[in-house]
Parts: structure tokens; sequence; C-alpha cells
């Protein structure tokens, strides 16, 4: 089975933040940025070509397909940041009806302007999704 397509890189992560535009977009990234850095306390590192990772964890799926994959981050896209909070956001309904305007998958949650949402409410969903993710699966610190 192959592993994930998404892997860590050695790309500067400030690097990649001074290329995001526009500037607000950039502004936003920083921001997000420090704040998970100061809920995960981990370092940041580009896994792909546009994926801020914080923490690492490897899964092994019944089909067999395994591989490493960052364990909370974000990515400042044009349309909205997105925002990864692993395995899925099942249990997390009452602080997402708190955090303000947003969209979600089952992964991944989408924000347009970070304006729109309540900033230690995202701490709140950081910190609660990467302690559902370590129930299940050993994280790293990166």
């Amino acid at each position: 089975m192959s592993g994930n397509k998404t892997e860590p890189t050695a790309q500067s992560v400030d690097t990649f933040l001074d290329a995001v535009e526009p500037e607000r977009k950039r502004e936003e990234a920083r921001t997000l940025d420090a704040l998970f850095r100061r809920v995960t306390g981990w370092q940041p590192q580009i896994w792909g070509p546009s994926l801020i990772g914080y923490g690492i964890y490897h899964y092994r799926y019944e089909s067999g397909r395994e591989g490493d994959f960052l364990a909370t981050g974000f990515s400042p896209r044009k349309s909205a940041h997105s925002i990864y909070i692993l395995p899925g956001y099942a249990d997390f309904q009452p602080l997402l009806d708190r955090l303000g305007k947003h969209s979600h998958g089952k992964s991944c949650l989408y924000v347009k302007t970070l304006a729109d949402i309540d900033l230690e409410i995202l701490a709140e969903l950081i910190e609660a999704g990467v302690r559902d993710l370590s129930g299940k699966y050993e994280v790293k610190p990166t």
C-alpha cells in the first residue's frame, strides 16, 4: 500500500509565510502560526507545497494503508484558511457553535478571515483536536 502523498519538506516556514499573498492573508497566517505554536508548543514544518504542520503521527488503517501526517496545522489558501484538526470534528460541536463564521468538512475547518472567529475558541479546538488524536495515535512533537 502507498503512504501519504503529502510529505514534510525542508522548506523554511518563514520563507513560505513571506510569500503568502495578499498581505492581509500573510498577516493572518502569521497570527495562526503564533497561535498553533502557543497551543501545541511545537515548531512548524511545511508539508507538501502549502501545509504548515505542527506535530506528527503515524497512522495505519485496516485497509493496510499507512503513513505519517501532521497532527494539526493550517494552509493559508486564497479563498479561506484551511485549518486541520485531525481526525475530525465529531465531538467538537459545542466549540464550533461558539467559534464564529466558518464552514467545515470532516477534519478541515474553513475560515475566510480571522476577524470572523474567536481565536481563543480556535485555540480550544486545536488543543481538543490534538488531545483526541493523541488518544488514537502516538503524536510526536516537531
